[in-house]
C-alpha cells in the first residue's frame, strides 16, 4: 500500500513539475514596421531563433513585420496593455512620448553611420533607456538604427530654398516634423509601405529616407533626385512590455535581455558595414545627386535648436558625448 502511495505521489509531483514548466513556456509576439527583407526584420527572426535555442525550446517568438499588428503608435498601446510582448520601434514614436529622446534626432549631432553607432552604444544614450519604464511602461533593451537620413525628390533640390512648399514624406514624429517645417517644406506623415505609390502618383514631392530603404523599396524609380545630406541619424529601440516583463522570472529576463541585445548590436554593425557599399550603389544609379552639409540647413538647424533644446535637456549631454567620440 505504501509503495502504491509513493508511486502515486511521485506521478503527481512529475505532473506538477511538467505543468509548471509549461506555464513558464511562452510564445512571445514581436512587432515591427519594416518589411520582411529589412535588416531589422531578419535580425528579429534571428533573435527568435536564438531565444528558442537558449531556452531549450521552452520559449518561441512569432515575428510580425510590415505593420501587421498596426502602426507604431498602436503597437506601443498594445505593449502597454501586455497584448504585445516585444517590438523593434523607431525612436520616433518614443520621442513623441518622451521628449528627451528627440535629442537623438538633432541635425548633424553625428557625422555618419559609424559615429551614430558609437553614440548609441554610449552610456549617455543608455541613460535615455532608463526613462522608459516609468514614462511609457516599456523596458528598453538597446538600440539599433538604419542609415543616415537623406532627401529623395521628384524635382532637384539644389538649395534649401528648393524645399519651400514641397510636400515631403516623413515618419510621424515631432523632431523631424519641426526640422522640415523650419525648412519651409510641408511634412507629410506616411507609413513606409505607402511611400512608393505616393511618389508615383504625385501625392508627395519628396521623402526623408535612408540609403537602405531607397534601395530595397526602389524609391529611386519614382524620384530621380537625391540630396545626400546625412542630416540626422535614425535610431531604433528594442523593447519588452513592462507588464510582460513583470511576469518573467529573473532567469528569463536575463535570457531575453542578452539575446535581444546581441541582435540589436548586429543591426548596428550591419548598417555600419553596409553604408559605404549602399552609397556607392546609389551613386552608380542614373539619378541626379546633390550634396549638402550643415551650412545648407543653417537656418532650419537654428530654429530646430530653439524648439528642442528646452524640451530635451539630454541634448547637451548627448552632444558632449558625440563631440568626445568625434575626437577619439
Amino acid at each position: 500500500m505504501n509503495r502504491i502511495k509513493t508511486l502515486t505521489l511521485a506521478c503527481a509531483a512529475a505532473t506538477i513539475a511538467v505543468s509548471a514548466a509549461s506555464a513558464q513556456a511562452r510564445d512571445f509576439r514581436l512587432g515591427l514596421i519594416t518589411p520582411a527583407q529589412h535588416l531589422w526584420s531578419t535580425e528579429a527572426e534571428a533573435f527568435a531563433q536564438t531565444l528558442n535555442e537558449r531556452s531549450a525550446g521552452e520559449h518561441s517568438v512569432s515575428i510580425f513585420p510590415a505593420q501587421q499588428l498596426g502602426n507604431e503608435a498602436q503597437m506601443v498601446q498594445q505593449l502597454q496593455t501586455g497584448a504585445l510582448d516585444m517590438a523593434f520601434l523607431t525612436i520616433a514614436e518614443i520621442s513623441n512620448r518622451i521628449p528627451d529622446f528627440g535629442a537623438l534626432y538633432a541635425p548633424y549631432l553625428v557625422d555618419d553611420v559609424n559615429h551614430a553607432a558609437r553614440l548609441l552604444r554610449s552610456d549617455a544614450a543608455g541613460e535615455l533607456l532608463e526613462l522608459m519604464p516609468a514614462e511609457v511602461g516599456l523596458i528598453g533593451v538597446g538600440y539599433g538604427m538604419v542609415g543616415m537620413r537623406q532627401v529623395l525628390s521628384r524635382d532637384p533640390i539644389e538649395s534649401a530654398d528648393d524645399l519651400q512648399g514641397q510636400r515631403l514624406r516623413i515618419t510621424p514624429f515631432e523632431p523631424i516634423r519641426d526640422f522640415y517645417t523650419a525648412t519651409g517644406a510641408a511634412p507629410a506623415p506616411m507609413p513606409l509601405l505607402e511611400v512608393y505609390d505616393a511618389l508615383a502618383n504625385g501625392q508627395v514631392d519628396a521623402i526623408d529616407m535612408d540609403f537602405d530603404s531607397i534601395l530595397i523599396l526602389k524609391f529611386y524609380e519614382q524620384a530621380e533626385n537625391l540630396l545626400i545630406s546625412n542630416h540626422m541619424m535614425f535610431p531604433m529601440v528594442g523593447v519588452v512590455s513592462g507588464r510582460v516583463w513583470r511576469e518573467l522570472s529573473e532567469e528569463d529576463r536575463e535570457l531575453i535581455d542578452t539575446a535581444m541585445a546581441e541582435h540589436l548590436e548586429n543591426v548596428l554593425v550591419g548598417f555600419e558595414e553596409m553604408d559605404a557599399a549602399q552609397e556607392a550603389e546609389i551613386r552608380a544609379l542614373d539619378i541626379n545627386i546633390v550634396e549638402a552639409d550643415a551650412e545648407f540647413f543653417s537656418d532650419a538647424i537654428a530654429e530646430w535648436e530653439s524648439i528642442w533644446a528646452p524640451k530635451a535637456p539630454m541634448l547637451e549631454t548627448l552632444r558632449m558625448e558625440a563631440d568626445r567620440l568625434r575626437d577619439e
